[in-house]
Parts: structure tokens; sequence; C-alpha cells
């Protein structure tokens, strides 16, 4: 168990760096996640439009929306591995100040996404509507202290 454990720490580290690596330049690590959250939004706003009523709620689309979310979660978080600020993004400095308390908050985001889309296959609507919730919280908390106005 404890062997399986490094294993598992060593090919983070290794996976983390290779991740750290892709981008040459901080553009594009800043391209990489802001479309991203571009493709999170697109997601987020169609469940959001079936729950408030405008648009006809599908629950296999629903389905398959929390199931995107909750994929694309993790993607974000690797284009902030390093500091990549710039006056084109809504990313506030204090990331990199404050990283442990934003990766939690990344985290946390992962875990409601993930929630999510478990939830939303139960068809659920009072469920979904608070894992819905949830997730739109962690996303609201990480804006109030990580993005620009």
């Amino acid at each position: 168990m404890k062997g399986t454990i490094i294993a598992l720490i060593a090919s983070i580290a290794v996976v983390g760096g290779a991740q750290a690596a892709n981008f040459k330049k901080d553009e594009d690590a800043i391209h990489y996640r802001k479309s991203a959250f571009g493709v999170i939004a697109h997601n987020f706003g169609d469940m959001a439009a079936m729950l408030k009523g405008k648009k006809p709620y599908d629950q296999q689309v629903f389905e398959q929306r929390a199931a995107n979310v909750a994929a694309l979660a993790h993607i974000p978080a690797e284009g902030f591995l390093t500091k990549t600020v710039d006056s084109g993004t809504e990313a506030l400095p204090k990331i990199w100040q404050e990283k442990a308390e934003f990766d939690q908050i990344m985290e946390q985001f992962q875990k409601a996404a993930a929630n999510l889309a478990v939830v939303a296959k139960t068809g659920d609507k009072k469920a979904i509507k608070k894992a819905f919730g949830a997730t739109g919280k962690n996303c609201k908390s990480c804006h109030d202290s990580y993005k620009k106005d």
C-alpha cells in the first residue's frame, strides 16, 4: 500500500512537471485556462437555463452538460501552475500569493461538479437544483476572491 501511494505521488509530480512544460509562453497557459472556463460556462449556462425554465428541461442533455462540467473542472488548474498574469485576464495576482487556498477552492469546485454529474443521473430535480447550486456557489467563491469584477 505504502509503495502504491509513493508511486502515485511520484506520477503526479511527473505529470505536473510535464503539464507545466506544455506551455512555452505565458499566453499559452492563459489561453488554455480561459478556453476551458469558456466551455464550462457554456455548459453551466445551459443547465441554468433549463433549471430556471428559460428553455425546456431535457434530462439527457442536462446529464451530458453536468458530465461535461465534471470533466472540464480539472482542466483550468493546469493553466495556473505557474504565475501567468497579464492585463488581458481577469485573474488576480493574489492567486499565486494564496496558491494553496486557490487550489483548495478549485478542488472543492471539482468535487461539487463531480457530485452534480452523479446527482443529474437520478432525475430528481430537487436534488439536482441543490447540487447545481452548490457547484455554482463554488464558482462564485473563486470569482469573489480571485477574479476582477
